[in-house]
């Protein structure tokens, strides 16, 4: 078993001839072209799905070989999953091939084998290059060509960066280095899961709600969640915005508030040094993505977009936060997380009730609406050890006297300003 970490960028097909001088220039051991095909299997119940598995066979040049990629994670663009490959004497499945401990106790090889049938391909030409950055090798491959189900097809343009050896981080470094050519950005869905979403009939993919992170132990678990549900609210809405869902775009930005908005209820437990370069990030690709003038295809393949995303990661990846603590901001991270939540969704609370607490005009409620949206971030930020009905019963009641300050006109502002402040907080029941 191999544990594949690796780095996924989309490429703008314009900069390929400029991105191929590039690595050739920095890379070694070169490959020519070589066309791979790959035929992924399922079963017609997508058992293999639900337990987060990807089987294919990959053909290159008349030799064959099978792999299994089981469950693990994505952040931003790095992926990182468990594999295992092994050589084929022809195109056909043959389960006995793969060790007994790469299956989950509920599936059976013996059973699924008879079972499983092709369901989708992915077509391209791959160009491979290694390069070392410090003490670490890691190989470049670019992949142009197309996933297909059937009638359906969608185009592959993409750049993997895979560590062969030596440290994550300088898979980052490395990065670093291709970030000012521009016409790049992190990928987050793999060719894999735009196979099986062509197969379903390549449906509309649906904006959905900003969610609440899991319940955690611990303050530095709960500020990890926070993060990673909003860095993957703003994948998800990216990818919906790129491919023309124009509503996306608050989503993506949703997104970037969340981290925001994480940092500063962190802010008396991880140093604002800690945080500073993130923050100027952020804070510069904000009006990026709010120009109305920009299209979506421009923004999203700007370096220092580009930079802000492989920033947030490999922050997050390494836990960045931690270098910057003192031993009592550790014990303070280690401390409970709903204890923690308790005391400053209190606070949050209070702060609602002084800002809204009379009637105000409507000069005053805009004044408010900065506050207002800052505290319903922070909400979400600290709701994950709470029960999620009752979460999402309270937000609704501010949620819709921001709507109704926002929108102009709207005369049931203080049935809905009363409305809000008479529930009891969700952290006190």
């Amino acid at each position: 078993m191999n544990e594949e970490i690796e780095l996924k960028f989309i490429v703008q097909p314009e900069v390929l001839p400029a991105l191929r001088q590039r690595l050739s220039a920095m890379g070694h051991d070169g490959h020519a072209l070589r066309q791979l095909t790959n035929t992924y299997f399922e079963t017609d119940g997508f058992d293999l799905r639900r337990h987060g598995i990807g089987l294919r066979i990959r053909q290159v040049n008349g030799q064959y070989e099978m792999t299994m990629k089981t469950a693990g994670q994505v952040i931003g663009g790095l992926h990182q999953h468990p594999e295992f490959n092994v050589p084929l004497p022809g195109p056909t499945l043959d389960l006995t091939r793969l060790p007994a401990q790469a299956w989950p106790p509920e599936l059976d090889p013996a059973a699924l084998q008879s079972r499983l049938k092709p369901l989708f391909t992915t077509d391209f030409a791959r160009e491979k290059w290694r390069v070392r950055q410090d003490e670490s090798e890691i190989e470049l491959a670019l992949d142009r060509g197309e996933v297909s189900a059937g009638a359906l097809h969608e185009p592959i343009c993409e750049l993997e960066m895979e560590l062969l050896s030596g440290n994550a981080r300088d898979l980052f470094a490395f990065a670093g280095t291709l970030n000012d050519a521009g016409g790049l950005r992190l990928g987050s869905p793999s060719k894999a899961a735009r196979g099986y979403h062509l197969q379903q009939g390549n449906l509309p993919r649906a904006i959905r709600p900003l969610l609440n992170p899991a319940a955690q132990a611990t303050v530095e678990e709960g500020m990890s969640a926070a993060l990673h549900l909003a860095l993957d609210h703003w994948q998800y809405n990216e990818e919906l915005w790129l491919r023309g869902l124009a509503q996306a775009k608050t989503g993506v930005l949703e997104g970037i508030t969340l981290i925001r908005e994480t940092f500063r209820v962190m802010g008396n437990l991880v140093s604002r040094k800690a945080t500073a370069a993130l923050r100027g990030l952020l804070a510069d690709i904000v009006p990026l993505i709010g120009a109305e003038q920009a299209s979506q295809q421009v923004i999203c393949y700007q370096p220092v977009y580009l930079r802000t995303k492989l920033a947030l990661t490999s922050w997050l990846v390494f836990s960045a936060w931690q270098n910057t603590a003192d031993e009592d901001a550790r014990k303070k991270l280690a401390g409970a997380y709903r204890q923690f939540a308790d005391m400053t969704l209190a606070r949050c609370g209070a702060e609602l009730k002084v800002a809204f607490g009379r009637t105000l005009s409507h000069e005053e409620y805009l004044q408010q609406l900065p506050r207002l949206a800052r505290q319903l971030m922070a909400f979400h930020v600290l709701s994950g050890a709470y029960r999620p009905t009752e979460v999402v019963a309270y937000l609704m009641h501010w949620t819709a006297l921001h709507q109704s300050i926002v929108q102009p006109g709207s005369d049931d502002r203080e049935h809905l300003r009363r409305q809000a402040l008479s529930q009891v907080g969700f952290w006190l029941k």
